[in-house]
């Protein structure tokens, strides 16, 4: 049985989605909540070490993935909508499912909830079966930091003119070649993405950008966000996105605004 669970977390100090050695992830309290609660439930996994004699460290320590997300998040980006999957060898009531991953995931004090749990078919895949990401860019735009958003927005004290963030923004709307906004350790094949919407509002003193398309480039809409602020400050003028976009270039764009403002907000099946 193969089921769909969506994810909520703060990633102010997680090591971002995927499983690392140096820290905790999303994924690794993911992983370990389930094998607390159904490690004899899950379907067969790679062979440990042979030294390895605990089973419940088998699991931990096995090569291969339990739980499979939607995207990776970076270090610092949080998530109002993350999706995943993962395969029982019999079906659990989705109820009890998604209890079980929050009680577990309680105990270690985890930043991540579990916010349904639903049956899928096998041809599903959290990563591939999707047909559009959305994030969220919050941006806090006033002259005092905030004491109760810390971590979760980026503070930018100078103010920020909106229209023409705005006209710097329609040039990035639909089929491009966005080198100029992507990391240098992307590991993606191609630079071309489509852009399918990016709109910015202002809601009191923050200024919300709203970004979707089927899938990003590693950074992309940091990047896109920072060469926007950038031009809300008086440091670039609306068309100079056009140009930045055309120069195919990362280092003709601005700067990558920081993880603590990012949200995956969607993922579309």
């Amino acid at each position: 049985m193969r089921y769909k669970i969506t994810i909520e977390y703060d990633g102010t100090n997680l090591l971002g989605w995927q499983r690392q050695l140096d820290g905790p992830s999303v994924q690794q309290y993911l992983e370990e909540a389930l094998i607390g609660f159904a490690k004899n439930n899950l379907v067969e996994l790679d062979e440990p070490d042979e030294n390895e004699k605990n089973d419940e460290q088998m699991l931990k320590l096995s090569n291969k993935t339990i739980i499979q997300g939607a995207g990776r998040t970076d270090a610092g980006v949080h998530a109002l909508a993350q999706a995943a999957h993962f395969d029982l060898k019999k079906a659990m009531e989705p109820f009890r499912i998604r209890e079980a991953f929050n009680a577990h995931l309680k105990i270690n004090n985890a930043p991540v909830a579990v916010l349904d749990a639903e049956p899928v078919s096998d041809e599903f895949h959290a990563r591939y079966s999707a047909k559009g990401r959305g994030y969220i860019y919050r941006i806090l735009n006033r002259r005092a930091p905030s004491a109760l958003e810390r971590n979760r927005v980026w503070w930018v004290p100078v103010p920020l003119d909106i229209e023409k963030m705005r006209q710097g923004a329609a040039w990035l709307i639909g089929h491009h070649d966005f080198s100029s906004f992507r990391a240098s350790a992307c590991q993606a094949l191609s630079p071309i993405k489509t852009l399918d919407k990016i709109d910015i509002t202002a809601k009191g003193e923050e200024i919300i950008f709203e970004v979707e398309a089927r899938s990003f480039l590693h950074h992309q809409v940091r990047n896109i966000v920072g060469s926007l602020k950038m031009v809300g400050d008086g440091h670039l003028q609306p068309d100079d996105i056009k140009k930045i976009l055309e120069a195919k270039n990362r280092s003709a764009a601005g700067v990558t605004a920081p993880a603590e403002g990012l949200y995956l907000s969607k993922v579309k099946y």
